[in-house]
């Protein structure tokens, strides 16, 4: 099995390629879905959230103002490190466990969008890493424009975040999305191409075809020693 791993900035246009690898057929593990799912009324991670911030980021029917919670995180790193401590186990298991379903279907190729890719340290278990690049200037108005952000808010998210040069100094491939989307899509054609191409032999066995190829094996080995083919 072949995990990619994607991850970007906020206002990079990430999303708009994992729905591109979406368009086309490659399915993709959402962290932000997954994130959402853990912080769902009485789950294990909705009362870690309470406990820690107390109940005035609920919303009035027990769900978690994420508004509100991430307004509090993005002005103060302290609170910003303890949710994410809070919470990386939990999104952790649940990106697992979607890995696994996918496994069980048999997909070979499968995107992991993670936007905290390389801080929660989740690089290691992806090749190649695509990292959705644009330039400061470029993310900042963006934000400001999708947001309807002033601009001290807007460099307050963007500087809560590894830097997009950063992550483009550790990424296998870069999309630089600071163009048109058409230019975007002709990127992405030659990145879909270098992702969808023959697995290596060490993928094959990590797939499910591989694995049930391994387990064949043993087995009929196995039988062939039962029946003294093999001393």
């Amino acid at each position: 099995m072949r995990i990619v791993g994607l991850t970007g900035g906020i206002a990079s246009g990430k999303s708009t390629v994992s729905n591109l690898f979406k368009d086309h057929g490659i399915p993709v593990v959402d962290a932000d879905i997954v994130a959402r799912d853990v912080l769902k009324k009485g789950t294990g991670g909705w009362k870690k959230v309470v406990a820690a911030f107390g109940e005035d980021v609920l919303l009035e029917n027990g769900e978690v103002d994420r508004a509100k919670l991430g307004q509090i995180v993005f002005s103060d790193p302290g609170k910003r490190q303890l949710l994410n401590r809070l919470l990386a186990p939990f999104i952790s298991r649940g990106i697992l466990m979607e890995v696994l379903k996918l496994w069980m279907k048999g997909c070979s190729i499968i995107v992991l969008d993670v936007p905290l890719l390389f801080e929660a340290k989740m690089d290691k278990f992806t090749k190649p890493i695509v990292v959705v690049w644009v330039d400061p200037e470029t993310q900042l108005q963006r934000l400001m424009t999708r947001d309807g952000s002033m601009e001290e808010d807007a460099k307050s998210r963007i500087n809560a975040q590894m830097s997009l040069d950063l992550k483009r100094s550790k990424a296998d491939i870069v999309i630089d999305n600071t163009s048109s989307l058409e230019a975007l899509n002709e990127q992405f054609q030659k990145v879909l191409t270098q992702i969808t191409r023959p697995l290596t032999w060490t993928e094959f066995m990590l797939s499910r075809k591989g694995a049930f190829l391994v387990l064949l094996s043993v087995v009929l080995f196995a039988k062939k020693v039962y029946e003294g083919k093999i001393i």
